[in-house]
């Protein structure tokens, strides 16, 4: 069976790190990488409307299963409403990174914060976590945080500046909330840097997301094994 894992990033900052997890998490893992970092300025450009990139994005997806990948993981929360369509476009699954953070932040907490540094990904990643609340049956209550400015400071190559924005926002945010969700995936790079006393209230998509692309890929491959056998 197949461990090819196509991801599909708008941003530089994600294809490393996202790399690396991918091989440390999955045994045997394939990446091939896809990367348009002219998504994300469109979307800030147009206020967040996912119609004037739907064609290019899901063009991707197809692009993956058309090389051979077993799995695609969507790397972006901003397009992360475009899974839906891109599930229905392909037999391969495909993820979204957030999917499984959100899941686990309604199952564990009602007061929930969500911290970005880009304005186009509060709103689908308040929309997902009040989509699995209703799904869970769960009354939440949320609140939202953009740290302005460091997402600029990392497309500059000032991850310090970065880094130092997001932390100010973060921990603000996090007095105010039970649990706090990391929104975009690039994000993650400050959780280790914080104190240790508050590290847990803070949800991060990568491993959360790369767990779930490795429990479907060995789905695949045991119902591959029980083909073969029968």
């Amino acid at each position: 069976m197949s461990k090819k894992l196509a991801i599909i990033h708008t941003s530089f900052a994600t294809v490393e790190p996202l790399t690396a997890l991918a091989k440390d998490t999955i045994e045997g893992c394939e990446v091939v990488n896809f990367m348009d970092d002219s998504i994300l300025p469109q979307l800030m450009r147009n206020g967040g409307d996912l119609s004037a990139v739907e064609g290019r994005w899901l063009q991707y997806v197809v692009f993956a299963k058309d090389v051979g990948a077993a799995c695609v993981l969507n790397a972006c929360s901003s397009v992360g409403e475009l899974t839906e369509k891109a599930r229905r476009m392909v037999s391969i699954p495909v993820i979204r990174i957030d999917e499984a953070m959100a899941e686990k932040a309604v199952g564990i907490a009602r007061r929930i914060g969500v911290a970005a540094t880009l304005p186009t990904t509060l709103r689908p990643t308040l929309a997902l976590l009040e989509k699995k609340s209703r799904e869970a049956g769960k009354d939440i209550e949320l609140q939202s945080a953009l740290a302005e400015g460091a997402y600029e400071q990392l497309v500059a190559g000032h991850k310090d500046m970065h880094d130092a924005i997001l932390t100010k926002t973060l921990k603000e945010l996090a007095d105010k909330v039970d649990i706090v969700v990391l929104a975009q995936a690039s994000m993650a790079r400050v959780i280790p840097s914080l104190s240790e006393g508050i590290q847990d209230k803070f949800l991060s998509s990568p491993v959360l997301a790369m767990q779930r692309v490795k429990a479907v890929l060995d789905i695949q491959s045991l119902k591959t094994e029980e083909e073969n056998y029968n």
